[in-house]
C-alpha cells in the first residue's frame, strides 16, 4: 500500500477534478505484477491503468491495493473501477480511504456483493491528506 500512496502522491495536483489514486497489484506470492496512478487531468482512473496491462483474467490469488474506495460508477459511462476489478478477477481488495463522492462510494458494496474479500481503512492515516481538498470539494 505505500507504494500506492507513493505513486498517488506523484500525481497529486495534476488530476483536476479528481482525486489522485494509487493501485498496485500484486500476485500470491509478493510479485508486483503492476501499478497505475490517476492519469494527467483524472483520467484514466488508476485500477484501469494497472489493469491495461493484462488480457482477461488476472493470476489467482491476486491483491489489489487502491488508495481510495474504486468507484461504483463512472461519470464517462466507463465501466467503473470496481467492476473493472471484478471482472478481471482480483482475489483480494485492500483500500486505504473511503470515498465519499455520490458517484464513487458504493465500490466496497459491489466488490464484496461480487464475493471478493475486502479490507478499508488500511493505512488511512497515510493517504488521507490525498483527498482532503477533493472531499472538502463536495461539500
Amino acid at each position: 500500500m505505500r507504494r500506492a500512496i507513493e505513486i498517488a502522491r506523484a500525481q497529486h495536483g495534476r488530476t483536476g477534478a479528481n482525486p489522485s489514486v494509487g493501485c498496485v497489484l500484486m500476485s500470491a506470492d509478493g510479485r508486483r505484477l503492476s501499478e497505475g496512478a490517476t492519469g494527467d487531468g483524472g483520467r484514466p482512473h488508476a485500477e484501469q491503468l494497472a489493469l491495461s496491462q493484462f488480457q482477461g483474467k488476472l493470476p489467482p490469488g491476486t491483491t489489489a491495493y487502491v488508495t481510495l474506495e474504486p468507484c461504483r460508477e463512472r461519470s464517462t459511462g466507463e465501466a467503473s473501477c470496481s467492476n473493472r476489478l471484478i471482472e478481471a478477477g482480483v482475489s483480494r481488495v485492500v483500500v486505504s480511504v473511503m470515498d465519499r463522492h455520490p458517484k464513487g462510494a458504493g465500490g466496497k458494496a459491489a466488490i464484496d456483493a461480487a464475493g471478493i474479500e475486502i479490507e478499508t481503512g488500511f493505512l488511512e492515516e497515510e493517504a488521507a491528506f490525498l483527498y482532503e481538498d477533493f472531499f472538502a470539494s463536495l461539500g
